[in-house]
């Protein structure tokens, strides 16, 4: 029955994210594509004048206790991965949910007491300033891509934009909580418990997460906001200053960059490894980078014209195809019929 739960709902989620991507396409295919010079012209510029961090370089975690990670966890994704809808808590008003929220509590309660799972973390704040669309540090340079497509407000962000042209800083960071639930996942499917099998896994994402939200907000006091004082409901809002964008989504849709991110950490000494596709193993992993410009926003890359993908492919010193791959999704033109036309594939 779970499996057939579970099947139903990864064909929902799927056919959902299927509509989303017809609905998104359908709204930014009427906007026009800039050549890249000109979406440059509309880049915004900022009167920021940075503050030094009063650390820089890396700190590492090896054993992070959950029990200063669980007052961060937003359960409202949680409700979600078993298709429940609702704000939290007032879901909790659903007999379903309650249920659910009451067996969660109590693994995450023996999770904790019996350190069933371990959590580590590391993150950095380097010396940053920014080149052209790129961000550079001492020792490499982190590649992001400028929106496009004209826009409703009139200017076309990159995430470079939010780093000054010098004396800057830029952070980044890489946590799991996911050490320890490949055994306690095959300790439930030894007693044919599938019900638990599935709430570890969900449970060891939420504490990912909420390790992440956590680590942010002691980053962000120690280094720009030392008088943040948000309740956990603000925080889940975002109502704090600056950006935590991971590569693979809107605003840094290259997942190849998370290659750099964690040569900078060394992120993979904490057990936190990159597969063949760039994704984080374990599962319940995140990853990103911190900005603390006080316009810093995020934003959604959109498409992008053959014109900028080239100079990228140059810019990161990867071949043309492999961009292109990495960036399918985003491409405003056809790779190959494309490249037939120009006559010429880097």
């Amino acid at each position: 029955l779970l499996t057939d739960k579970r099947e139903a709902f990864t064909r929902t989620v799927r056919d959902e994210y299927e509509r989303l991507r017809e609905q998104q396409a359908a709204r930014s295919s009427d906007r026009p594509l800039l050549t890249i010079e000109e979406a440059r012209r509309h880049k915004p510029v900022f009167d920021y004048a940075p503050e030094k961090p009063a650390f820089l370089g890396i700190r590492s975690y090896d054993d992070f206790p959950l029990a200063r990670i669980e007052p961060f966890i937003d359960w409202q994704p949680f409700f979600q991965t078993w298709e429940l809808r609702g704000r939290f808590p007032q879901i909790l008003e659903d007999a379903r949910a309650k249920e659910l929220y009451d067996d969660a509590r109590r693994l995450l309660h023996e999770i904790i007491e019996k350190r069933l799972l371990k959590a580590r973390a590391v993150y950095g704040i380097w010396p940053a300033h920014r080149d052209g669309d790129d961000i550079a540090l001492a020792n490499t340079t982190l590649h992001t891509l400028r929106q496009q497509q004209e826009t409703t407000t009139g200017q076309n962000f990159a995430l470079a934009d939010f780093i000054a042209p010098a004396n800057d800083y830029i952070g980044g960071f890489a946590v799991t909580a996911g050490l320890g639930v490949d055994e306690l996942v095959a300790r439930f499917q030894r007693d044919h418990d599938d019900y638990n099998s599935i709430m570890t896994k969900a449970l060891a994402d939420r504490l990912a997460e909420a390790l992440a939200e956590k680590l942010h907000r002691d980053v962000r006091v120690e280094w720009y906001a030392p008088d943040e004082n948000l309740t956990p409901e603000e925080l889940v809002a975002e109502k704090y200053r600056g950006i935590r964008p991971a590569p693979g989504y809107p605003a840094c849709p290259d997942h190849t960059e998370k290659r750099a991110l964690f040569d900078l950490l060394g992120a993979e000494k904490l057990g936190i490894e990159l597969t063949e596709s760039f994704a984080m193993n374990p599962p319940a992993s995140v990853s990103g980078l911190y900005f603390a410009h006080p316009e810093s926003r995020y934003f959604a890359v959109g498409k992008l014209g053959r014109d900028q993908v080239t100079e990228y492919a140059t810019r990161k010193d990867m071949p043309l195809a492999e961009i292109e791959r990495w960036l399918g999704p985003n491409l405003a033109y056809e790779p190959e019929a494309d490249a037939v036309a120009s006559g010429s594939r880097r």
